[in-house]
């Protein structure tokens, strides 16, 4: 009998230690969840107040599309720039903090980790100054003559910075690129330096051990950077308040509004919903397509 009590216990064990996180994932995501989806299904009788009714108005998702379409397109735009433009920053600021910073390793990491000490809105404030009319950006290319370059490749608009959708797209880069080169860097620290030597004794040229030993093995960093990047920009709108302009916004932007000052619960949480579907698709073809088996390794 004592035997059997005790491995009872012993199979109870895992459920008792996964009830915190389980209680913790019903009372903060699953409840919310609900209640955001009753109110997405629901009718607002008056246009004054913030009340609503439940009714099944699946209409509020159509609407919803119909009304926002161009900002969900142009959300989704400017953070798939950002994040390419993070991959591109970041990969190689990884790669060197890796394999070849040496003993400077640890001031290194302590620069890209320092934005984080800084408030995410005080950082944008402070592009706006750099990009504005009198910021240094443009002062330097006018003292250089390169507003006439800058226009034909689309950096400026009319010899501006501020208030363009590249305005927009460099602040979510240099808000997120953190994001990008933390997770990229662990994964190539785990990369034995042992299988390049291999590979370059081998004779491969250092392209080749690059793209065949290096690459494959960083996936999982730069998958991980690639969400941890992508999702957010998506998803916020203070870039776009602060740096673009109404041609700019993003669909946090919209969804803000219609919280905060059309009360327009229903419709607020229908796009929520959309947006947070689309989402979760695009990152299950992501991690389909790149493959997350590595992650956990």
């Amino acid at each position: 009998m004592a035997g059997e009590n005790s491995l009872r216990k012993g199979r109870r064990a895992p459920y008792g230690l996964l009830s915190p996180g389980m209680l913790w994932l019903i009372l903060f995501f699953l409840v919310p969840m609900w209640t955001l989806l009753r109110i997405a299904l629901s009718t607002k009788p008056n246009a004054f107040l913030p009340e609503y009714e439940f009714t099944w108005e699946w209409s509020n998702f159509s609407d919803a599309v119909s009304r926002f379409q161009p900002e969900l397109v142009r959300s989704f735009s400017y953070a798939a720039a950002a994040t390419i433009l993070c991959i591109a920053i970041g990969y190689p600021l990884a790669y060197y903090l890796a394999f070849k910073a040496g003993k400077y390793r640890s001031v290194l990491l302590a620069m890209v980790m320092v934005p984080f000490f800084i408030s995410f809105l005080i950082r944008t404030i402070a592009w706006q100054t750099i990009l504005g009319q009198e910021g240094p950006a443009l002062w330097f290319m006018e003292t250089f003559r390169l507003v006439t370059i800058t226009d034909a490749i689309g950096l400026t608009s009319s010899g501006a910075f501020l208030n363009t959708p590249q305005a927009v797209i460099l602040g979510l880069t240099y808000n997120f690129v953190p994001f990008m080169i933390l997770p990229i860097y662990v994964s190539l620290e785990k990369i034995d330096p042992g299988l390049i030597s291999a590979g370059q004794d081998l004779y491969s040229a250092p392209r080749q051990a690059f793209r065949k030993i290096v690459l494959p093995l960083s996936l999982p960093g730069v998958f991980a950077g690639t969400l941890l990047t992508f999702i957010p920009s998506a998803g916020d709108y203070i870039n776009a308040e602060l740096l673009g302009n109404v041609k700019t916004s993003m669909i946090g932007s919209q969804i803000s509004k219609l919280f905060l000052k059309e009360s327009n619960y229903p419709e607020a949480a229908a796009l929520s919903f959309i947006f947070m579907a689309i989402i979760t698709i695009g990152v299950l073809v992501y991690a389909k397509l790149l493959g997350t088996d590595e992650l956990s390794a």
